[in-house]
């Protein structure tokens, strides 16, 4: 900063009060996500074993952000369990459906796509293969 001859106060040279907030926040903003991204390079792939995921249904793994489901027997989806619509957490899976308790929004559980409203976008796809009787997601 630089001081202000006639006041002795500093000035940082027509700064408004705004300005130095927004300032601020974005400061935060950037070094939380820089702090906190999953795609970290030591980060390990979650695993979950096959069985535990009911055919038919699915299962939310909260702390690794993730819902695995079966829709049919073998066929497994796994998608991001933070809900688009205002990134709340996904609540259950219940009658071919994801459900969000935040405001209502459910996701079909063959493809994620929005089923019910206030969400308009799908849940994000995750990438995974299967090694022996786990879902390795990456």
């Amino acid at each position: 900063m630089i001081d202000a001859p006639d006041s002795g106060r500093p000035s940082c040279g027509g700064c408004t009060r705004r300005s130095v907030l927004v300032g601020a926040a974005v400061a935060v903003a950037a070094t939380t996500a820089a702090g906190c991204g999953r795609g970290d390079a030591d980060t390990a792939p979650a695993r979950v074993p096959l069985a535990e995921v009911p055919v038919g249904g699915g299962r939310i793994y909260p702390q690794q952000d993730l819902v695995v489901t079966q829709p049919v027997a073998g066929d497994i989806r796994v998608f991001s369990a933070t809900c688009p619509h205002q990134g709340c957490l996904v609540a259950r899976v219940r009658d071919g459906a994801i459900e969000c308790a935040c405001h209502g929004s459910g996701f079909s559980i063959s493809d994620g796509s929005a089923v019910r409203g206030p969400a308009r976008k799908p849940l994000s796809a995750r990438t995974f293969v299967i090694e022996a009787a786990e879902i390795v997601v990456r």
